[in-house]
């Protein structure tokens, strides 16, 4: 059963070309209809579904649409045209830390994250040190998160959105965060819940994880899908190119 659908996304940007000068500048040639402004695609006709317990791994340079991909699912970006569904509760792992706020403290930020991801506060409240523990920043977590080196920041955050389980996880990147030791436990915790049932969307650009923890591969260039199927064989063409 697919747990999330894709069907002819198409993501298009407005740019500005020519921005020259001052703003107040590029705001009056705005109005005049003077600024050359030209639709960038950032993705185009992508179409695939994720079944429960499966994991997709999305390949391609920087700059192919990958994040964009990922910000699509997420719900952070609607496609212009086109439809994505995802069915379930989502971890979203795009930015670590993203929406973390300085000035609170490690659990506060804790707390913060978890009423936006619609969780139990209350039950949360109780996690707190044990989120802590695990991400190894047990006697910073009174702290404002000023005081975090940007490891601990990633641990902290990488902890706090895999503590529940969720029926979708968005990786981007994170199994690379940390130490050995750190990411050898942020892998182990990723094949649990994959072992669980989730559905997982993984970036990355390391083809050893993609090889033995992807059931499928998509491999993204300039923002339409060029090959989508086993990763062995997705990885050995896009390795070669």
């Amino acid at each position: 059963m697919a747990v999330i659908e894709l069907r002819n996304v198409n993501v298009t940007y407005r740019v500005l070309m020519n921005r020259t000068g001052s703003m107040k500048e590029l705001f009056r040639d705005v109005l005049k209809r003077k600024a050359r402004v030209i639709d960038y695609v950032a993705l185009k006709d992508i179409s695939f579904t994720v079944d429960k317990g499966e994991v997709v791994a999305i390949l391609g340079r920087n700059g192919a649409g990958k994040s964009t991909l990922l910000k699509v699912l997420a719900g952070v970006l609607p496609p212009t045209k086109g439809t994505s569904k995802v069915d379930g509760k989502i971890a979203p792992m795009i930015e670590l830390g993203a929406g973390f706020h300085p000035e609170m403290t490690g659990a506060e930020n804790v707390l913060f994250y978890s009423a936006l991801m619609g969780r139990d506060v209350k039950q949360v409240k109780e996690r707190i040190p044990a989120i802590g523990e695990w991400a190894g920043v047990s006697d910073h977590m009174d702290f404002p998160l000023r005081t975090f080196s940007s490891g601990m920041v990633a641990r902290l955050a990488f902890a706090t959105a895999t503590d529940e389980r969720a029926e979708v996880l968005l990786v981007d990147e994170v199994l690379s965060v940390g130490d050995a030791d750190f990411q050898a436990k942020s892998r182990a915790r990723m094949e649990s819940l994959i072992s669980s049932g989730a559905a997982v969307v993984l970036v990355s650009h390391d083809m050893n994880a993609v090889r033995t923890l992807a059931t499928r591969a998509v491999w993204l260039e300039n923002g339409h899908v060029k090959m989508i199927g086993n990763p062995e064989e997705v990885v050995a063409a896009y390795e070669a190119n």
